[in-house]
């Protein structure tokens, strides 16, 4: 049972989860026909590797499904559906084997051999790539298959439907075509018997009952019935005939499938069923600020993320303002980290509705676990830069003279960010340029040596940043930013760098001095 402070505050809450759940509490005022369980859905196309906006899916639809089981005592499910059964439009770029992968253009992902090698079909390792991650990250969820679900018969009696409402869903999607594709598009898409290609033809409706249906492949006419793997639906069509074979009634899509979402209600609506209810987000970008795509493999993968920082960070990244484009890209990763810390940080102080509001509520699905951050990800990064080829007891070492009582053992969640700091230093960071200094600024570098010769080893951070600033604003600089600047690209040799009385404190005073020093002989 749910506290009934929180689902009170719940039922109020601005933030987005709360907002989208209450939309499920609208449609089923007395609860779901029979008690049945709330359907979530996502939809994976496995025609390329997944990547974070596959994941993203899943996570924002689960912080849905969390908000509305704060909200409701209904069962909930969420099924993962992997569209499996779709053919092989173009050949992935970022995949081994092209050359193979060609020869079987136009059919099944799930019948196309694995260009890796491990995997019966090419939609199989992609679909275990998914579910391994997912399964990583904790999510509560059902797996299915288009292929299993068309094959095993469980679309049979929304096939027939769809059979019967054939001139109703074409005048839905015809008037959405142009001319050349109108003169071809059918809502069922047959396997050839002979070539095994799901094939782009027109239909005849011989017995909806039956399911069969007559069709051209090539030259010749074939009498077919679609039931039970002999056939799979167009996309729109598709989706529409999912929504209501199962009962879905949430499922979030992308802005680039607006019109999709438009035009798969009004067929669901056709074959006697409500559409689910959701909304669109909006898609992330690369550097260039072109959309990610699993063919182009641009952007970043679930890897390479989990690789520069901790899940927790992608979450936080995901849940941000889920209606604006954002970039995404190795370079957003030490900001997310640390606002996602700074977030948890602020969560225990918060009053309730304040907490319902915090990223890392829905995050964690509730409190974040109670430990602490002593230093951020930023600081991390800069104290790994400048120390060069350090090593993780290295780093210790150094937060053992900042941190009272460090350890792995202490804080794991630091333990395990020092793995991601040293890593992305090496791979993603640029390699410090640290520059001579001006005049100005030569004079300044020499009273922060003097002021740190005269401060005790375990000076405090604060006391440091005292003297700094002090300096700063006397030593004849237009603004405290350019003093700031002139540390961090002549000591640090980067262009944004940490709060300098923290860094110095953690770097040590001695070994500051020399970095000092370092730049005075440039």
């Amino acid at each position: 049972m749910i506290d009934a402070e929180l689902r009170n505050a719940a039922m109020v809450s601005k933030a987005w989860p709360y907002e989208e759940a209450r939309k499920l509490l609208k449609r089923y005022p007395d609860g779901k026909p029979g008690g049945a369980p709330i359907l979530f859905e996502t939809g994976y196309g496995p025609s390329g590797l997944p990547h974070i906006g596959t994941f993203n899916e899943v996570l924002r639809t689960t912080m849905v499904r969390r908000a509305f089981e704060e909200l409701s005592d209904q069962p909930t499910r969420l099924i993962a559906f992997s569209d499996d059964m779709d053919g092989l439009r173009k050949v992935p770029d970022n995949v081994p084997n092209g050359d193979m992968l060609r020869g079987h253009l136009g059919k099944p992902l799930s019948e196309i051999p694995d260009p890796f090698g491990t995997h019966s079909s090419f939609a199989a390792h992609n679909n275990a790539r998914l579910r391994a991650f997912l399964d990583q990250y904790g999510f509560e969820y059902e797996f299915a298959s288009s292929t299993d679900y068309y094959r095993g018969g469980k679309f049979d009696e929304a096939l027939k439907d769809v059979l019967r409402n054939m001139q109703a869903i074409l005048d839905i999607m015809l008037p959405t075509l142009g001319a050349e594709r109108r003169a071809t598009y059918s809502p069922v898409l047959p396997i050839s018997p002979t070539s095994g290609i799901v094939l782009q033809v027109p239909v005849e409706v011989l017995d909806a009952d039956t399911g069969m249906v007559a069709f051209m492949d090539g030259d010749t006419r074939v009498e077919q019935s679609i039931l039970s793997g002999g056939a799979k639906l167009q996309w729109k069509v598709d989706w529409a005939m999912r929504w209501v074979a199962l009962g879905v009634d949430y499922e979030m899509a992308g802005k680039d499938l607006i019109d999709s979402v438009t035009q798969s209600s009004k067929i669901a609506r056709v074959l006697g069923a409500r559409p689910p209810e959701g909304f669109n987000y909006e898609m992330f970008l690369d550097e260039h600020g072109q959309k990610i795509s699993k063919s182009k493999g641009n952007g970043l993968s679930l890897e390479q993320w989990l690789t520069y920082g901790p899940p927790e960070s992608v979450a936080f990244y995901a849940y941000r303002e889920p209606k604006k484009a954002k970039q995404l890209h190795l370079g957003v990763i030490p900001r997310a980290i640390d606002e996602y810390w700074q977030f948890r940080a602020n969560y225990d102080a918060q009053p309730i509705e304040q907490k319902l509001g915090n990223p890392v509520h829905h995050i964690h699905g509730g409190p974040p676990p109670a430990e602490t951050l002593p230093v951020t990800f930023g600081l991390l990064l800069n104290l790994v830069g400048v120390m060069g080829e350090a090593t993780k007891p290295q780093v210790w070492g150094y937060l053992a003279n900042y941190v009272k009582d460090a350890s792995a053992e202490r804080y794991p969640a630091l333990d395990a960010l020092i793995d991601h700091a040293l890593a992305y230093v090496r791979d993603v960071a640029d390699k410090p340029e640290r520059r001579a200094p001006t005049e100005v600024e030569r004079a300044a570098l020499e009273r922060l040596d003097a002021d740190l010769a005269a401060m005790p080893a375990d000076a405090s951070a604060e006391d440091i940043q005292n003297a700094v600033y002090e300096i700063g604003k006397t030593a004849g600089f237009e603004s405290l930013r350019d003093w700031f600047k002139a540390c961090y690209e002549t000591l640090l040799g980067t262009a944004q760098g940490p709060r300098m009385g923290s860094f110095i404190a953690l770097y040590g005073i001695d070994n500051t001095r020399k970095l000092i020093a370092e730049a005075l002989a440039r």
